[in-house]
């Protein structure tokens, strides 16, 4: 029984647009943009050339940038100065999504599963650009959800019973999370990310695809019967042991309701197992993806301080029993999005922000799909000194 009501938790969570990547197909203005100023075939800067790598800031706070606002000269300068005449100090940058990479690698076997999709022109020219603006690069992977690789390796897919690949109920192929290649090319795309000059690595869609009863039965050439949340753990620990050695962070994120439901959910995700194993963990801790009534709170997007100090807390917790003490291992994702009723602005922020301080942390992250942040500027303080937090 709790492991039907976890997955029915997590199925409302993820019908909700719970997940990141599901949300930003490229605008039609945007894709002009991006259009003017980048061509899938022209060159970025070779990767083969160790740059600088960005400080780290002991406090994040960030803007999440999609790829196609990436590409954008003009969306680009918009929020290099929000970030300028504001508190932020940091923009997590899509480099490898669903539509596949957003660079040209230097690795010809990495290009292979690059897609088709425009990337960024200069990588180089636009750290320099962030550099020279004090802005901290966080470059974002997503990992498991990954069509783009799944169609060029379909050895490395997720199958079914009789071993033809298993798709999601979008039609969607996954990857494997179990297989060893895939790891060794998605931490190889973060190693070649740092060495062009981004201080951190944020991997996303750590986990497996939902086992919905609907779909046929899921199997992991390779698993040899570890769990998921171990192989999730194993890959994150490889990861982390690897980047550290560069002298970067590597993060995590996670569903909102890992911070509180025991155990594991089905996806894999369990705070025990992945905690331990990254240097920071973001929870997407969005009011709007909780069920009526959790935490006894009959509409959770209406009460976004109550939600997401209730999630941290328990975190916080949690972190604590394990023995991890770091002030900022915990970074969450705040929704600055609008999902139902009531819609979201810089009020709704305004009270995210302060859950997270009152909850023991300084540094988050925010979530727009579009990368599309004015109607929440009025809830940012000018500079990080002024902001209130414990």
């Amino acid at each position: 029984m709790h492991r039907l009501f976890v997955l029915a938790l997590l199925a409302t969570a993820c019908s909700a647009a719970a997940e990141h990547a599901d949300d930003h197909a490229a605008p039609a203005a945007d894709s002009a943009a991006a259009a003017g100023t980048v061509s899938a075939d022209t060159p970025t800067a070779a990767a083969t050339k160790h740059h600088d790598t960005a400080a780290a800031p002991t406090v994040v706070r960030a803007l999440y940038v999609n790829r196609w606002a990436s590409q954008s000269k003009r969306r680009m300068a918009k929020l290099i100065a929000a970030a300028d005449s504001t508190e932020i100090n940091a923009l997590v940058i899509d480099m490898k999504d669903e539509f596949g990479l957003n660079y040209k690698s230097a690795n010809a076997a990495f290009e292979k599963n690059a897609g088709n999709a425009a990337h960024i022109r200069d990588v180089t020219r636009l750290l320099d650009t962030l550099k020279a603006h004090d802005i901290f690069p966080i470059a974002r992977i997503v990992v498991f959800k990954d069509s783009v690789t799944a169609d060029r390796h379909p050895e490395w897919t997720i199958r079914r019973a009789d071993g033809s690949i298993w798709r999601d109920k979008k039609g969607i192929a996954w990857v494997n999370p179990y297989h060893k290649e895939l790891w060794e090319y998605n931490i190889g795309v973060a190693e070649e990310l740092v060495k062009l000059g981004f201080g951190e690595i944020q991997f996303d869609y750590i986990r497996f695809p939902e086992p919905y009863p609907s779909l046929p039965k899921q199997v992991f050439p390779g698993s040899d019967d570890q769990s998921k949340p171990a192989a999730l753990a194993a890959f994150l620990a490889e990861a982390k042991t690897r980047l550290n050695k560069l002298g970067v962070r590597s993060t995590a994120d996670i569903f909102g309701l890992v911070t509180t439901v025991g155990g594991a959910l089905e996806v894999g995700q369990e705070w025990e197992k992945i905690s331990p194993n990254v240097d920071v963990v973001l929870p997407m801790v969005y009011p709007s993806h909780y069920p009526h009534g959790s935490f006894g709170i009959p509409v959770p997007n209406a009460e976004p301080y109550k939600v997401i100090t209730t999630a941290i807390k328990r975190a916080h917790e949690r972190d604590e029993k394990l023995g991890i003490k770091e002030p900022e291992h915990i970074r969450p994702w705040l929704q600055a999005f609008t999902l139902g009723k009531p819609a979201y602005g810089a009020e709704q922020l305004s009270a995210e922000k302060k859950a997270v301080y009152d909850s023991g942390y300084n540094g988050w992250v925010m979530w727009n799909p579009g990368s599309i942040y004015d109607v929440y500027m009025p809830a940012l303080e000018k500079t990080l000194e002024t902001a209130k937090a414990k």
